[in-house]
């Protein structure tokens, strides 16, 4: 009995083992990658908001255009999600030339979508200022920064099909290269587009395209150079011919009708955040868009890890390896909360530095100090609920994953209405709405009262959809992922 305990501790102690260091392989690269991320977009605003006086305007220019960006790409998700599900799993049956027709189904299909967002890019923007509500100068610079980073559409889909089937390939390495090439290009060329020419305000989206053409020449030079002998040379014209054919791909657009939902449910939540602060003028516009970009550093950390997670359980579903996918989810949890903690260090002890790394403008500063107290709160369930993504995206479970979405949507719609009928029960707060109601066009730059406390309603209702997709997956995991096991 005794040699027998010892002999499966040992063996536990070996899985452990074996399991973290593939866990670490994959996340690692994208955790630095990652990490490049959201230096891109503090620079972007930092950049804005050193452009000139009005520095509130022209951050809330880039927050507006960056957000219509994120209504169209956030539309083609699937392209990132779809694709590397379905290659973890093509990997872990060992079916290379599956993997091969996955990529060059999801990477026609981004090309497709790219040429139809180029053509329609006049309509959506016109649409779009119907519903997103803002000053007209922030208007008018977000206006301009879209029609010039729209030329980056073929590349950005691109990479989301070349991301997704590399993660699923379980390598991380590659996708690390081309994002150090995308956000390095970015941070260089917006600021000596921006800054060093005559181009000022819109040479902040001409860097954008620039870095994204250069990100996709990367990756396809690391398609051929690791994979055109060992994946894609089993390829056979036949192949071509019926990749848009077959029980394949029947699958991925199934999967990818809910992943699609999936993203229409993101945009609610993203644009309701955007368009609802954008009401409380420029100022809460400008700080609600920096408190976003601070509170999304932890995911970048933690999204190295779903990634992993992802791979991994994609892996072990396509080898029938019920032990290893446990043993995947466990771990990967045990270091994403890990990140949790660390994160709700930093911004307790760091908060106020890095709003005045985002901006040089007191009054923003000031009025940021005001919401650090929300970054304390959101790591916990942030991490869970991305972690979660990561795993149920590697199963494929599409509908499970569609569905936490939807009561996402719902979560953050009955805590903002709540939160608000409740608000404006408080006479001395209407006194404050009529105020906020009595500015023209709503180009006040000081923020009201009652615009500062809807402000923590908004956080509040954010914090609640990240709640609710983490119960939802977490009571959903035997039924969804366990059981693509039998």
């Amino acid at each position: 009995m005794l040699v027998t305990y010892f002999i499966n501790a040992y063996f536990c102690a070996s899985i452990m083992k074996d399991i973290n260091k593939d866990i670490l392989k994959l996340a690692v690269p994208s955790i630095l990658a990652n990490i490049t991320v959201p230096l891109v977009g503090m620079v972007d605003i930092a950049v804005a908001g050193h452009l000139g006086a009005e520095a509130a305007t022209m951050i809330g220019g880039i927050a507006i255009g960056s957000m219509l960006f994120d209504l169209l790409y956030w539309n083609f998700g699937f392209l990132r999600i779809g694709t590397g599900g379905l290659a973890a799993q093509a990997y872990g049956r060992e079916d290379r030339r599956e993997c091969a027709r996955i990529f060059a189904r999801s990477f026609g299909i981004a090309l497709a979508c790219a040429l139809l967002l180029i053509v329609i890019q006049w309509i959506f923007v016109k649409a779009a200022f119907l519903v997103v509500d803002c000053t007209p100068q922030v208007q008018e610079l977000a206006s301009r920064y879209f029609f010039i980073r729209i030329w980056a559409a073929p590349a950005t889909l691109g990479l989301m099909a070349f991301k997704g089937w590399f993660i699923g390939m379980q390598d991380s390495v590659s996708p690390m290269v081309t994002d150090f090439t995308v956000n390095g290009m970015n941070v260089l060329m917006s600021i000596l587009l921006a800054l060093h020419t005559s181009m000022g305000f819109d040479g902040i989206a001409a860097g954008t395209v620039i870095a994204q053409w250069s990100g996709l020449l990367a990756a396809v030079v690391l398609l051929w150079v690791k994979y055109r002998k060992n994946t894609f040379g089993e390829l056979e014209k036949e192949d071509f011919k019926g990749l848009f054919k077959g029980a394949q791909t029947r699958k991925f657009f199934s999967m990818n009708t809910d992943l699609f939902v999936r993203s229409l449910c993101f945009i609610a939540i993203y644009i309701g955040f955007t368009t609802i602060s954008a009401r409380y003028g420029d100022l809460l516009l400008a700080v609600s868009s920096i408190m976003m970009k601070i509170l999304l550093l932890f995911s970048y950390f933690t999204d190295g890890f779903a990634y992993a997670g992802e791979a991994l359980t994609g892996r072990y579903i396509g080898a029938g390896n019920g032990k290893m996918l446990r043993q995947t989810v466990t771990w990967t949890f045990i270091w994403s909360m890990g990140i949790a903690v660390v994160f709700m260090g930093i911004y307790h002890w760091a908060g106020v530095p890095l709003l005045r790394m985002m901006t040089s403008d007191a009054s923003v500063v000031e009025m940021s100090k005001e919401y650090l107290p929300w970054l304390l709160l959101m790591p916990i369930v942030g991490c869970a609920a991305f972690t979660w993504d990561g795993i149920y995206i590697g199963a494929t479970a599409s509908k499970a994953i569609r569905n936490a979405m939807l009561w996402a949507v719902a979560a953050f719609a009955a805590v903002w209405a709540a939160g608000m009928a409740g608000l404006n029960l408080v006479p001395d707060i209407l006194a404050d709405t009529a105020a906020q109601m009595a500015e023209p066009d709503n180009q006040t730059v000081s923020a009201t009262r009652y615009g500062i406390l809807a402000i923590h309603i908004l956080m509040a209702a954010y914090f609640a959809h990240l709640l609710a997709r983490t119960i939802y997956l977490s009571a959903k995991y035997r039924k969804s992922v366990l059981c693509t096991i039998s």
